[in-house]
Parts: C-alpha cells; sequence; structure tokens
C-alpha cells in the first residue's frame, strides 16, 4: 500500500473516520477491507458493514476522501460478513420472526455491466404523492435538450404515470427482432410498464415478478447508446429498489421529497437505504417547495417550509433544487408536455433545467459521443 501515494493517502484519510461498534477507526477495525486506486484516481473500496455498524459510515468513509490529492472518484462495494457467515438454511429460533432478506452485495466486476446505458441515475422518495415521476420526467427531458441521449425506465410498477405525462399513453412499444423498442418522446426513449399493462389493470406485484420486470426493461429494450439513464422508482424501500442496485451499477440518486416533516422522515430512510447498499445519494430534490404569485412574485409556503434543507443538513449532502409549484403545470402533465418543454420560462422549468445541469456536474459532466454508424 505504501508504495502507491495515492493509495497511502487514502489510508491515511481513513484513519480518520470512527467505527463506533469497536472504538477503532475504519483501517484498524477491518471495516475497510481493501484499497484499490485504479487509472485516473477512481478509488474502489470494500467495507464490511454490519446490521450494528452506523448507516452513515459509507457517507463518512465518501466525505473523508472527498478531498484527498489525487482522488477523482470513490466507489464502495458493500459486504454484510454476518450475513455471508451465516447458515443458509438455518431455521428461525421458536417465538421469532424469519430474518429479513439482505440484498446481495455488487462485486465489483459488475460496476459497468450495461456500459450502452451510460451514466444511470435513479429517482426516489421515501413516499407517494411528491411528484418525484414529474422530476424524473423533466430531468430526462432537460438533459435531452442538452444535447444527450437519455433513456427514461418507469420501474414504478405499482403507478407507471410517465406514458401520460410524455403524452404516449396507448402506444404499444414495438419488438424488432426480439428486442423491444422504446416509445420516443420529447427526445427523450421511454420504457413503461404503463405502456404494455391495461391502464385499469391492478398492479399486484411479488417480489420474483418485481425482479423479472426490472430484468427485462434492462436487458431486453434495445435502449442503444446512452448519455443518461434515468429510473423513476416507486416509493419506499421495497422490491424494486433492491432489485435495481443488484442489477447494475448506479452512478447515484436523488431523493425528492417535499417541504412537510412527514415526507422528510420517509425520504430519510429512502436516502439511508441507498447509503446501506453502497449507491451515492447525489443530493436532495424539495418539490412543491412554495408558490409564487404571478402576479406580485410573492412566495407563499403552501406545504411548511425548510425540510428538504433540513433533510440535506443532517445527511450532509446538497440541497440540488427547490421546485415551486406552478399554475398549469398539472395541466401540462396531463395533456403530455412536460414542464421544461411547455413553460421552459417558468421558475418551475428553471429549477428543473438547473437540476439537470447539477447532476451532469455530481456524475462527471458530458458524456462522450460514440461516432454514429448508418448502414
Amino acid at each position: 500500500m505504501a508504495h502507491d501515494p495515492v493509495q497511502a493517502r487514502v489510508a491515511a484519510a481513513l484513519t480518520g473516520v470512527q467505527n463506533p461498534r469497536v472504538g477503532k477507526d475504519v483501517i484498524s477495525a477491518g471495516t475497510v477491507a481493501d484499497i484499490h486506486v485504479h487509472d485516473g484516481g477512481k478509488v474502489h473500496l470494500t467495507v464490511l458493514l454490519r446490521q450494528e455498524d452506523p448507516a452513515s459510515l459509507p457517507r463518512e468513509i465518501r466525505a473523508a476522501l472527498k478531498d484527498v490529492e489525487g482522488v477523482t472518484g470513490v466507489k464502495l462495494d458493500i459486504h454484510d460478513p454476518a450475513a455471508a457467515d451465516a447458515p443458509r438454511h438455518a431455521p428461525p429460533q421458536p417465538g421469532m420472526a424469519p430474518a429479513a432478506p439482505v440484498a446481495k452485495p455488487r462485486p465489483a466486476p459488475q460496476s459497468r455491466q450495461l456500459p450502452h446505458l451510460g451514466h444511470i441515475v435513479a429517482v426516489s422518495s421515501g413516499k407517494g404523492g411528491v411528484g418525484k415521476s414529474t422530476v424524473s420526467a423533466n430531468l430526462a427531458v432537460a438533459l435531452a435538450s442538452a444535447g444527450h441521449r437519455v433513456g427514461l425506465m418507469d420501474a414504478d410498477v405499482y403507478g407507471p404515470n410517465l406514458p401520460r405525462m410524455f403524452g404516449i399513453a396507448g402506444q404499444q412499444p414495438l419488438v424488432v427482432e426480439g428486442k423491444i423498442q422504446p416509445v420516443p418522446a420529447h427526445g427523450v426513449r421511454v420504457m413503461s410498464l404503463g405502456s404494455i399493462v391495461e391502464r385499469d389493470a391492478a398492479a399486484i406485484w411479488r417480489g420474483p415478478i418485481i425482479q423479472k420486470i426490472i430484468q427485462q426493461f434492462l436487458n431486453d429494450v434495445e435502449w442503444g447508446q446512452l448519455d443518461y439513464f434515468i429510473v423513476d422508482l416507486p416509493p419506499g424501500t421495497g422490491d424494486a429498489q433492491l432489485s435495481l442496485v443488484q442489477s447494475v451499477h448506479l452512478d447515484g440518486a436523488l431523493i425528492v421529497t417535499t417541504p412537510q416533516e412527514v415526507a422528510v422522515g420517509d425520504a430519510l430512510r429512502g436516502a439511508k437505504m441507498f447509503e446501506k447498499v453502497g449507491v451515492p445519494v447525489l443530493g436532495i430534490v424539495e418539490n412543491m417547495s412554495y408558490f409564487a404569485c404571478p402576479h406580485c412574485g410573492e412566495r407563499t409556503a403552501i406545504f411548511a417550509s425548510g425540510g428538504g434543507k433540513r433533510l440535506a443538513d443532517e445527511l450532509g449532502l446538497p440541497l440540488l433544487a427547490e421546485i415551486p409549484l406552478q399554475a398549469g403545470m398539472p395541466d401540462m402533465s396531463e395533456t403530455g408536455v412536460p414542464v421544461v418543454v411547455g413553460a421552459p420560462d417558468s421558475a418551475a422549468a428553471r429549477a428543473l433545467t438547473a437540476l439537470a445541469e447539477a447532476v451532469q456536474q455530481q456524475v462527471g459532466g458530458q458524456s462522450v459521443r460514440l461516432p454514429v454508424i448508418v448502414g
């Protein structure tokens, strides 16, 4: 380790991060088991995180390496050693509920399993009704408007609303040579369960079915070469989230909340889940932050105020956007016109466009364009 100066600086920085469970730094405690520095300063760490360890440890490790000279990026491969050592078929003890399933750690070679998808960003929320799909749709369109090739996967299998938001409801995707073709809309390639099942079909899905749907959307859809791949997740921390992080490497996640405390508390749990499985949270997006009077410009905090900022501060993350309520925005969504297209000069559209710019900066800037081969 000492022969590589960057590796030595990384190790030194990690000695300042304490694991309170054992009262030692994460190097001495064996919490960080391996340190690898790849070309260009990309650091890959194996982290042995037990259930009783603080969920904030991955974030503290990332923060400790943020300003280390020579480090350009950090990837964490998180394992639960206790789960790995436990008997696979041990029956629960009398009077005890079976242990909850633990997400399988993603091995390092999987980190670019689907490189044609480009930068993969999940949009998540702790609860429904906070405007997560609206953020996903407008983020994707804003990135496409900036000249990027963008795919949008609707993983919200319980409430797939993106077809309506993009004006493609009722359009069945084509299948060409065994590959499902995403439906293009507003410069974005869209794939949603809402384009396949009937509008009034009840989504009664068990975990294995959800996993198969996500696998099919990732592997059997002809996405082509993308720069950004946005995934609109269902609310909460359930099967869809775990299936996604087990299936593909995520560059990061956005947590959407509204200002009131009930939404913030749920969003906190969502952020902790991503930390636990080693997915970096890019930042917090506060939707419905305020209403700006179109006549006098006065701001009114309809759903309380400051919740997104408090959540960001608690997690040590940036507050990437405060998106106001926008007159006419629900009508635009109903008619399939994202606000960044229908009212690009509005306060909400400007906030969403700025969010897209922040996401580009967070995940490494613009992607290298591949040559387009015709014929």
